[in-house]
């Protein structure tokens, strides 16, 4: 089911991130209502945005808001966006989808029989380098892929409500599996525990495919500075996404080769070549995007189905590293 006029959104959240989500549709002529738990929280921004701030159930029964953004807590995510679905509303819901795949499973089967369009917040899949990055493997240009990393650093924004993995890793994930085109068959991970004994600060997820590509994921939120790096590396050459320099420079190709001489494998290297990329908010782009899928002039390139894939690897991570942390424990005695 599509909608012909604009759809009217209303932001559940406007803590951290959903001020930001508040921002861009207002920007985009959507914003309808803001809510939040805490009600002098929803006046401050509904003021300043000059709309309404009722309470979430009042959100729901409103037959002139069509759709609403979820920046609550993740633990939050599945219950609210189930409630929003069954009332015939769009969903635009922030990472994590849910915390399990189950869960996740049962809002994309819900939207499709709603005829509803269920989008997850992989923002990253939005920014314009990693875009013109897809554009590159999908063209051939890197040759066949071979292995991918991504490193997810910081210092803080440390949580307690969620550990290192699901808070920084889904991006990093959700790339991974759009570049490669499929699922993992093999998934493994540790952790570190360091400030909690029950949230992980420090983790690296493995990923093996069925075609041969492999793929890490390292992230933490105790690191001495920031870093937001993909590395992509082909058979005919290899790409960064830096998200930390100038856009002049945050999509590199390197033509790097590996030649035979003498029976020895021999790097021919080359220079770095920065690939053009046109600069925009990545967030408004989603955003525009959810409203495009609203509006049925796209598919949704994050949708339900995504959503299930990416949770299934943060899943298996963190079931590995329960398991690897419980020998490590048993090791030690």
């Amino acid at each position: 089911m599509t909608d012909q006029t604009p759809a009217r959104v209303a932001v559940i959240g406007c803590g951290y991130w959903g001020r930001n989500l508040v921002r861009n549709f207002s920007g985009l002529g959507v914003l309808a209502a803001v809510c939040d738990t805490d009600p002098g929280l929803a006046r401050q921004f509904g003021s300043r945005y000059n709309v309404e701030t009722p309470g979430f159930e009042e959100v729901i029964r409103d037959p002139g808001i069509g759709a609403v953004a979820i920046a609550t807590p993740a633990v939050t995510h599945s219950a609210i966006a189930k409630q929003a679905l069954s009332a015939g509303k769009h969903v635009f819901v922030e990472k994590p989808v849910a915390l399990d795949v189950h869960s996740a499973e049962e809002l994309n089967e819900l939207s499709q029989k709603q005829g509803r369009v269920l989008m997850v917040g992989h923002l990253l899949q939005y920014h314009p380098a990693f875009v013109r990055l897809k554009e590159l493997v999908v063209q051939g240009e890197l040759g066949r892929l071979r292995h991918i990393y991504s490193h997810r650093l910081n210092l803080g924004k440390v949580r307690r409500e969620e550990n290192i993995l699901w808070s920084f890793a889904p991006h990093d994930v959700s790339m991974i599996l759009s570049l490669v085109g499929d699922e993992p068959d093999r998934v493994s991970a540790i952790g570190s525990f360091f400030l909690h004994s029950q949230v992980a600060d420090v983790t690296t997820t493995h990923m093996s495919f069925p075609g041969g590509e492999n793929a890490h994921v390292f992230v933490s939120w105790l690191h001495p500075y920031k870093e937001q790096k993909l590395v992509v590396v082909g058979d005919e050459g290899m790409a960064v996404f830096d998200d930390t320099l100038d856009w002049e420079r945050k999509l590199l190709v390197y033509k790097h080769k590996i030649v035979w001489k003498n029976d020895l494998p021999t790097p021919d290297k080359a220079k770095a070549e920065a690939v053009d990329v046109t600069p925009a908010e990545p967030l408004r782009q989603e955003l525009v995007h959810f409203l495009d899928c609203i509006a049925g002039k796209t598919g949704c390139r994050t949708d339900g189905n995504e959503g299930i894939r990416v949770l299934k690897v943060l899943q298996a991570s963190e079931r590995d590293i329960r398991a690897n942390a419980a020998y490590h424990m048993n090791y030690k005695k």
